[in-house]
């Protein structure tokens, strides 16, 4: 077997490769040998058929399989030898399209090589860290939400119209046609007006009735009701008002903590302040990625391969067209044409995942089991009822579980660099934060 060398410019690579036709037929040959063992014929005991016959028989067979992994020895033992991993999937051509059985195999490979990253001394990495502390004021409007949404509802005065987000306890009878349906009636049922709980039209009649009042609603069935015998249908609802109660909010108490699980109130604010550190101290992590990733790029500086930059403009241009074509939804449309703009956007980004690539390989980070499937748990949420189908398919997918391996890997290789890196830790307030975090945005 013989491997030439064709081009060599920048990262591009290209190689002659030769099989001979002795080499293919030794292929072949030694996949004979191995089944001989295994083969029965007509006249000849199992194992026992001479390979001369079993030549004629499955030869012609087996010499596509032995061209493809003469092939791919040939590519893997060149990979092995010079240290040249392929930026992308190398193309691969046969030059002698008229072949014949008993002729040489001669292969063009192309690829594009990645380049050698340079060592990058983490330790010199300077990175600012935002520390926000939680405040009393915070803490409390917090307290002050949670007593909102745990509301109960108190008796208005006697004679009180309802009113838009009142509750009103009432009994009721629907009936289509002058007849009662199943299912239509009920008895001091609590409705909030304006939670948009019954059907569309219903609540907004109750606004302003009075406790003792009756009164006949009548509502129509949207067309895509559950229930088919109901869908499109007129009903009226008649109506019997047996109180009518305003919102009032839950005490910010011992109470109010037991309601969220809390022991007491001094432990509801403990958490509050512990779950909005952490909100903050996530925010300030993609403020310090973003620095860290900026500084990077400016101390770091290699070849590309332009395939992987043209794919990456490629789908930058599409991600970005999307976003401002919202209405469209399919592919459907012609090529997007990445501007210089793309273009730069796109070095950087194959500059830097290449570069957190090596950083992660050289330190051996790796991505769990657990973290993996903690990802694809977290994605199936969004497919609720699918969650069995959706790990299947990440199961038979592995383009899908690499989108899901990334960000994991990046995450980590980017902690790993803060670890190295000198970070000094600089006190603001949330309103400094937030402009840090609305700056990344806006570059």
């Amino acid at each position: 077997m013989q491997v030439t060398e064709t081009l060599n410019e920048g990262l591009k690579r290209g190689y002659a490769i030769t099989v001979t036709a002795d080499e293919l037929d030794a292929k072949v040959n030694e996949k004979l040998a191995e089944a001989q063992p295994e083969i029965e014929m007509k006249g000849f005991r199992k194992g026992k058929v001479p390979m001369a016959l079993l030549k004629k028989q499955f030869g012609q067979r087996l010499m596509g399989e032995a061209m493809q992994e003469s092939i791919d020895g040939a590519m893997t033992t060149h990979f092995e030898e010079s240290g040249d991993r392929p930026a992308l999937q190398p193309e691969v051509k046969m030059t002698n399209e008229d072949w014949k059985e008993g002729d040489d195999i001669h292969v063009e490979m192309s690829y594009e090589k990645l380049p050698e990253i340079p060592e990058v001394d983490l330790s010199a990495i300077t990175l600012e860290k935002l520390v926000v502390k939680a405040g009393d004021d915070e803490v409390d409007e917090a307290l002050n939400n949670l007593a909102e949404n745990a509301k109960d509802f108190e008796a208005r005065e006697e004679g009180a119209a309802a009113e838009d987000g009142d509750q009103v306890v009432i009994d009721f009878v629907g009936k289509i046609g002058g007849e009662a349906f199943e299912g239509g009636s009920a008895e001091d049922y609590p409705l909030v007006l304006g939670s948009n709980s019954f059907i569309p039209g219903f609540e907004e009649q109750l606004v302003g009735v009075k406790a003792g009042e009756e009164k006949d609603v009548t509502v129509n069935f949207p067309e895509d009701y559950q229930a088919e015998h109901l869908a499109g249908e007129e009903a009226v609802f008649s109506c019997t008002v047996k109180e009518v109660k305003a919102p009032k909010a839950a005490e910010v108490d011992d109470e109010l903590a037991k309601k969220y699980g809390a022991e007491d109130l001094d432990a509801l604010k403990g958490q509050i302040r512990e779950r909005l550190e952490a909100e903050y101290a996530g925010a300030s992590r993609a403020v310090m990625k973003r620095a860290l990733l900026d500084k990077l790029d400016e101390v770091v500086s290699f070849d590309l391969p332009p395939s992987l930059v043209d794919a990456e403009a490629k789908q930058i241009a599409h991600q970005l067209w999307h976003e401002d074509n919202p209405e469209v939804h399919d592919h459907n449309h012609g090529e997007i044409e990445p501007t210089d703009e793309h273009k730069k956007l796109a070095e950087r980004r194959v500059r830097l995942g290449l570069l957190l690539a090596e950083l992660g390989q050289k330190a051996e980070v790796e991505v769990s089991d657990a973290e993996m499937t903690q990802a694809v748990m977290n994605q199936a949420r969004q497919y609720p009822g699918q969650e069995r189908q959706f790990f299947e398919f990440v199961q038979q997918n592995p383009q899908m579980q690499q989108q899901l391996r990334a960000p994991i890997f990046e995450d980590k290789v980017v902690d790993h660099v803060f670890e190295q890196a000198e970070v000094s830790e600089k006190e603001v307030s949330k309103d400094d934060l937030q402009k840090a975090v609305e700056a990344l945005d806006d570059e």
